[in-house]
């Protein structure tokens, strides 16, 4: 596997890079972006996975959220994977909408034509881009996985479907029941067809009632976040999470709404609630 640099800049005594690369999972090139802190120079150090959502790329996260000052302190690298798979011959909405296509794989496997050929950002993120970073660089294999929104929906259900490659996981604002909700039901539609019961396996309240190995769970919500009520059902997951024991910590943060102000508002929160789980392995 061939690593291409775009670009590099130190911070906070660290590095954030970008690389390209053919992914073999995703069929076309993928970009990903990573922090290295400055601990990476003398040992290896553990990752956490950022996912991000709808619209956004791996650019969004690494500019906007000032996690580089904390995570240099912290020891922690951070990789930040595109939120979907782009390119010529990449199918995308065909009529120009956000949340379908080019931006908005969902992080799902998709079995129908024709985005099965290259959406497959669940297999990217769980298993082929971890493996490129620990070849290529100098991380261990002690991972975390946070995300937002569409990137939070994929973290959290990672997460419960993998729980012995995770030490811990997060989330802000994320689509938690995209089952009941209007852009998992567009989405999976497309991607998975028309039978609802092969769309449990993405849907992070469908998970939790039959986890199997519970990990600890932080999840931050904007109060005032506008897509609440109709997309992302935060108080579906707080039920499920009630009822089953699930260790998870669901904030509702008055005030705050859907965009990067509110990550970044509360992003050291969830660094060092990563950091003491990936100390504690």
């Amino acid at each position: 596997m061939s690593l291409f640099l775009v670009s590099a800049n130190k911070s906070f005594d660290g590095w954030h890079k970008q690389y390209t690369h053919e992914s073999k999972v995703l069929n076309c090139s993928m970009r990903f972006a990573i922090y290295l802190p400055p601990q990476a120079a003398s040992h290896k150090v553990p990752v956490l996975y950022w996912l991000s959502g709808l619209t956004c790329t791996d650019e969004n996260f690494m500019q906007k959220a000032g996690a580089q000052r904390l995570a240099a302190k912290l020891g922690i690298a951070i990789v930040a994977p595109d939120t979907s798979p782009r390119g010529e011959g990449v199918a995308d909405d065909p009529n120009g909408e956000y949340d379908l296509g080019l931006g908005a794989g969902f992080y799902v496997n998709a079995t129908q034509a024709p985005w099965n050929r290259h959406y497959r950002m669940y297999d990217y993120v769980v298993n082929e881009l971890p493996a490129i970073v620990e070849t290529h660089f100098p991380v261990s294999d002690l991972r975390s996985i946070a995300g937002h929104s569409m990137g939070g929906h994929g973290a959290l259900t990672i997460a419960l479907r993998e729980p012995e490659r995770y030490c811990s996981a997060s989330a802000f604002s994320p689509i938690c029941n995209p089952v009941n909700a209007p852009w998992g039901q567009k989405a999976f539609s497309h991607y998975l067809g028309e039978d609802r019961g092969l769309w449990r396996q993405y849907d992070a309240v469908e998970l939790m009632k039959e986890s199997r190995l519970p990990m600890p769970v932080l999840v931050d919500q904007g109060l005032e976040d506008n897509f609440l009520s109709e997309q992302l059902k935060t108080e579906n997951l707080a039920k499920v999470a009630a009822d089953t024991k699930y260790p998870v910590t669901i904030r509702m943060q008055p005030g705050y709404d859907h965009s990067y102000y509110f990550i970044a508002s509360f992003i050291e929160d969830h660094l060092r609630f990563h950091a003491r789980h990936l100390s504690e392995q």
